[in-house]
């Protein structure tokens, strides 16, 4: 289909499922917003464990934080946060002491929760206590050296203070993120029992926030309608009054609604409908670069047959890399395959691996590995990312095929595929993450070392584990350059995940919608948005 008849056709497809127009759900078109997706959030709770993606944008407007990143423009009314700068949120001010190891917060004193109920240091105290004892977001707060409650203290009322064990690059960047919301402390409470002591399981169903917006309405699996807290204090009061988020599964459907005025953003939407978009007046293409995100193919390297390195190697001999690019996402993203040395270029990471499509080097590494024959496994991708993933998981199953890996293909519904990979009953899937930080010894981190969900290949190297270490708190880039080439090289040799692309952020907008700001979580962020 040319993209002419594609716009043409997109006015005419029915919106089944989309409910009421716009004009219907707010007092004006100005003062709503619809966005649809693929997936649905699946957790109110900023430190629950196997949350969707969709979920964290419930969090970046339900919840604040004591400060939050700053943003940077990157087109006209578009943004992107930049994570090294900051502005205070509940903290009106902020300060750290010269040694580094102490911080101080001093809270704006008007700050309350939905509820009514004042935003105090020990709300803020609660809250990062419970953080750091709970799995998913102890793990990354421990990045930035927040890792014991003994680390918080109350000064008084509307006076928090931190102290470190040494000075540490990425604790404010962690104090940033959703994993550090603050939650009314009083309300969650009354909902813990002894055998779960920070109402985790009530959190998860029931927002306790405080932030520029308050969930109005969820309906699991298919909406969820915010509308804005009058009363919010951390910023500029936003613009936009009710948020309606919708789960809409065909991306045609999303395409369709937008371009009727009956939706304002459009994500996660195939390449082919971004292409024939960028051709229209009638919405508007947002494309931002994204060098922490990368596609990816990972194996459970604890599990046969993939604890064998030689069975990694042939399948990163085996992808069909070119037609999964250009096939799936139509050459809309930086190749991460084909590089010319098996030698880092640099300490960038991600960069190009030395793999491409070898048949038969592939079937050598397989003979080598006693798996002349092939060997049948599982294939799975979360169904919230089928719009790219299922074309890419049939183009992977075809050329495995060719090798004698024969493939079934499992799809995952959302609500179960973060879950799935923490407790690691994935052998093999597709999936795309991102680095919350930009440097390559945070990206290692988190995606090749621990036990928890982000090291997807459940890798264990203890060479690795030392030089990003090392290079975490190396002050001489000289030092750290070498320390991260060699791990680089490891990632090449070992290869727990094979990386395919860089892509870039994009999503479709209304044209007069503007203050769009990516996230590293891709979903939006209804404060700053306005219509020109």
């Amino acid at each position: 289909m040319d993209r002419r008849r594609f716009i043409q056709q997109g006015s005419a497809i029915a919106t089944t499922g989309l409910g009421l127009p716009l004009s219907a759900l707010a007092q004006s078109r100005k003062e709503t917003v619809r966005v649809l997706a693929e997936g649905a959030p699946n957790s109110q709770d900023p430190h629950g464990e196997g949350v969707s993606r969709e979920s964290l944008g419930l969090f970046t407007n339900v919840y604040d934080r004591l400060i939050n990143f700053d943003r940077v423009q990157v087109s006209p009314g578009v943004f992107k946060y930049d994570y090294g700068r900051f502005r205070g949120e509940l903290a009106e001010s902020f300060e750290q002491s010269a040694d580094g190891r102490t911080l101080t917060f001093r809270l704006r004193r008007d700050a309350t929760f939905h509820d009514g109920k004042p935003v105090t240091a020990s709300d803020v105290k609660w809250s990062l206590d419970r953080a750091v004892s709970l799995p998913a977001s102890k793990r990354q707060l421990a990045t930035g050296s927040l890792e014991n409650p003994s680390q918080f203290s109350v000064v008084d009322a509307h006076t928090f203070r931190i102290t470190l064990p040494r000075a540490d690059r990425y604790t404010l960047p962690n104090l940033a993120l959703f994993f550090a919301s603050v939650l009314n402390a009083e309300l969650a409470r009354a909902h813990a029992t002894a055998a779960d002591p920070w109402a985790a399981e009530w959190v998860k169903a029931n927002s306790a926030g405080g932030g520029a917006y308050r969930v109005e309405n969820l309906t699991p699996g298919q909406q969820v309608i915010y509308a804005r807290f009058h009363n919010w204090k951390s910023g500029a009061l936003p613009q936009v009054r009710r948020a309606v988020f919708q789960v809409v599964p065909s991306a045609s459907n999303r395409v369709a609604a937008l371009l009727k005025g009956d939706a304002d953003v459009a994500l996660q939407l195939p390449p082919k409908d971004l292409d024939a978009l960028t051709d229209t007046t009638r919405a508007k293409v947002v494309s931002v670069p994204v060098t922490t995100s990368f596609r990816f193919v990972a194996f459970n390297t604890q599990a046969k047959p993939f604890d064998d390195v030689r069975v990694r190697q042939a399948i990163a001999y085996a992808l069909p890399y070119t037609s999964l690019l250009r096939g799936a996402n139509l050459g809309r993203g930086e190749p991460l395959y084909g590089a010319r040395s098996a030698k880092p270029t640099g300490s960038r990471f991600p960069q190009p691996y030395p793999y491409e499509t070898q048949l038969l080097r592939a079937r050598e590494l397989l003979a080598q590995a006693g798996l002349a024959k092939g060997f049948k496994t599982s294939f799975s991708y979360n169904v919230g990312d089928a719009t790219l993933a299922e074309p890419a998981a049939l183009l992977i199953q075809e050329a495995l095929g060719k090798i004698g890996i024969e493939l079934s293909i499992e799809k995952v519904p959302g609500a179960q595929w973060g879950t799935l990979q923490t407790e690691k009953k994935l052998p093999f899937f597709i999936d795309s993450s991102s680095a919350w930080f930009n440097d390559p010894d945070y990206f290692f981190r988190i995606f090749f070392q621990g036990d928890w969900r982000w090291n997807f290949g459940s890798f264990k190297n203890d060479e690795l584990a030392k030089l990003v270490d090392q290079a975490r708190w190396e002050t001489d880039r000289a030092k750290y350059d070498r320390a991260i080439q060699r791990a680089i090289e490891i990632a090449f040799e070992q290869v727990p995940l094979v990386p395919l692309w860089l892509p870039s952020f994009e999503a479709a907008l209304q044209p007069d919608l503007q203050g769009f700001t990516y996230y590293i979580h891709g979903q939006v962020d209804f404060r700053p948005l306005t219509r020109a």
